[in-house]
């Protein structure tokens, strides 16, 4: 006969419960002892807040979803009775709506700190791919629900971005069709990113479990970019590291409720309170704020590739930048096996910090090109900033090779607790073979 687990809680409920299904035990294992790195700083807050900007728009999502009609003719009107006549329908459609670029700053702020700090390398390489996939979730998410309004901006934006798969050769103009529901951006193309753009969140919210998951099978990374090497190393996740992320959420709710209760419509586009007009094209169709340096990389592309010394075209301009638009997400899961680095923290890399610095500057020129109009001197800005994006990329090997890091602290410890880098020449012998 089997034994019920024994469980140590004091609350009687608590305790009972745990007996049966110790998903309390479990959860004080994964959340209150598990061991953390003594050296957090505040970049590793934006794990925490993204998901609980995640569980925001969940919750704000299916309450709108209670109030919203997929239909053409109706869905711009329903938008605007939620905003007028539902009860707190403003506020939560306001949050809804700058909840999603509260999540592009977070997971942008996130992604950062992974280049910063190494945390795709081993033994994280498939936490980091988990990431990647969660990324392209939200773009495909993001991108459907800002179609369900049917205003001027979703209409012409839902109609760019499908029609840039009919550029896929052979199957281009069939995926286009499956999008669509027909032959142009209609009725059964709203419904559809209806039905995704519910869907889809639930999908990103079981990655961001397997991806939680692997973080406590490999333990988290740190800003030294070295392994914990004793209990001196780390301390539990409760209470200094919940104390921490409370801290922080603190200031970001701040941030939040500035944009949700002040600009709730500053980072969005005033053409999207036009309602959809097939036959009225606006002057400059701009996606949002988060899609546009991938948007800039697309528009860069505005030269065919050919076979040399002929008229021969391989990859027109169309599908040139449809390729290099994905492939500049896409080559994020490279990272584990383009940086050839023993050292994982920038802090210890001479030439990699400078390196990151770059690809801060080409986003953030791609961002500027991509909101501009397909004309010079944005296209050029566009361009030089797509070069040196994929520069980062491509570059990683040479530099890794013959770049010579710092020497590391011998442990996590010595420099929290003021050892500085004492020990620090014992583990610099191993960097100068590497």
């Amino acid at each position: 006969m089997a034994h019920a687990p024994t469980s140590s809680f004091k609350n009687p409920v608590v305790n009972w419960i745990d007996q049966r299904l110790p998903v309390f035990t479990m959860m004080q294992k994964e959340y209150g002892t598990f061991p953390t790195p003594r050296n957090f700083n505040y970049f590793w807050n934006f794990g925490a807040l993204a998901m609980f900007v995640l569980a925001t728009m969940i919750v704000s999502g299916v309450v709108l979803a209670m109030q919203y009609t997929a239909h053409t003719s109706l869905a711009f009107t329903s938008v605007e009775r939620i905003m007028r006549d539902v009860n707190w329908g403003w506020m939560l459609r306001y949050i809804h709506a700058n909840g999603a670029s509260m999540f592009f700053i977070v997971v942008y702020i996130h992604i950062l700190r992974g280049f910063l700090y190494g945390s795709y390398k081993k033994p994280r390489e498939l936490l980091w791919i988990l990431g990647v996939v969660i990324f392209l979730l939200m773009m495909a998410t993001a991108f459907m629900g800002y179609v369900l309004p049917w205003g001027q901006m979703s209409f012409w934006g839902a109609t760019v971005i499908t029609n840039l798969f009919s550029a896929v050769p052979v199957v281009g103009e069939s995926i286009v069709t499956l999008l669509w529901g027909g032959f142009s951006v209609d009725n059964p193309t709203l419904n559809r990113f209806f039905a995704l753009h519910f869907l889809l969140p639930f999908v990103i919210f079981a990655v961001v479990f397997l991806h939680v998951a692997a973080l406590h099978i490999t333990g988290s990374n740190n800003p030294l970019g070295i392994e914990p090497k004793g209990p001196q190393d780390t301390l539990p996740f409760h209470p200094y590291y919940t104390t921490k992320d409370l801290f922080g959420l603190s200031l970001f709710l701040i941030f939040f409720a500035f944009f949700v209760f002040f600009a709730p419509n500053y980072l969005g586009h005033p053409d999207n309170y036009i309602p959809a007009d097939p036959l009225v094209t606006p002057a400059h169709i701009v996606p949002e704020w988060y899609f546009l340096p991938f948007y800039g990389i697309l528009r860069s592309i505005t030269f065919n590739i050919g076979l040399p010394f002929s008229d021969v075209v391989l990859i027109d301009a169309k599908l040139g930048g449809v390729i290099a638009m994905f492939a500049s997400i896409l080559i994020w899961v490279l990272m584990p096996w383009l940086d050839r680095s023993p050292v994982k923290s920038y802090r210890f890399r001479p030439i990699y910090k400078w390196w990151v610095l770059m690809l801060v500057v080409s986003f953030a020129m791609l961002m500027y090109a991509g909101g501009k109009p397909a004309e010079q001197p944005y296209v050029l800005v566009g361009q030089v900033g797509t070069f040196l994006y994929f520069l980062f990329f491509l570059g990683l090997p040479v530099i890794s090779s013959f770049e010579r890091p710092l020497p590391l602290p011998a442990s996590i410890a010595q420099p929290v607790l003021g050892g500085g880098r004492v020990g620090a020449v014992a583990a610099a012998k191993p960097m100068e073979k590497a």
